[in-house]
């Protein structure tokens, strides 16, 4: 039978490396899988007022994407990306169609600022929004406790803090 695992954190967390090195693992285990970066499927403007984030496109094409990835043989769904609430978890494991573990990508708010720092280097206004996204986001990830288990990705590489995630969900 399928399942999900959901690679959930803050902005500069570094969920879709995780995922990414994730699925290398499960690559390497001969496990079919596909690694499904949400960001990606909401990413079109401009979004609707009502919707800043464009949960609803995220979720129509998560579940067209998923359903085309089981039934092209894939045993293991990695969707990387935020869910705010339980109610966002549910909806998750709704639209994937499978059972889904949350993985909650934990690292420290200092190590997120500098990481952030690298990535918008060139990006002024993206730095300072992603900055003051990444406390207000981390607070309420700390408050919905959304996730099933949580793994420490302050130091490490992603195939580290990937091996270490991947040992947890089949622990679990």
């Amino acid at each position: 039978m399928a399942a999900a695992l959901l690679i959930t954190g803050t902005v500069g967390a570094g969920k879709t490396s995780v995922a990414e090195a994730a699925g290398d693992l499960l690559a390497a285990a001969a496990v079919p899988h596909a690694v499904i970066d949400l960001d990606w499927l909401r990413r079109a403007w401009p979004a609707p007022p009502d919707d800043p984030f464009n949960g609803g496109l995220t979720m129509r094409d998560l579940r067209a994407v998923a359903a085309n990835f089981t039934a092209a043989g894939a045993e293991r769904l990695v969707p990387a990306g935020v869910v705010e609430s339980r109610a966002e978890r549910r909806a998750h494991e709704e639209v994937l169609g499978v059972p889904l573990a949350v993985c909650r990508v934990h690292v420290e708010l200092r190590e997120v600022h500098r990481r952030l720092r690298v990535r918008h280097s060139l990006d002024p206004q993206g730095l300072d929004r992603h900055l003051k996204r990444a406390g207000e986001l981390a607070s309420i990830l700390d408050e919905a406790r959304v996730a099933d288990f949580a793994v420490d990705g302050t130091e490490g590489l992603p195939a580290q803090v990937a091996a270490r995630v991947v040992e947890a969900w089949q622990a679990g």
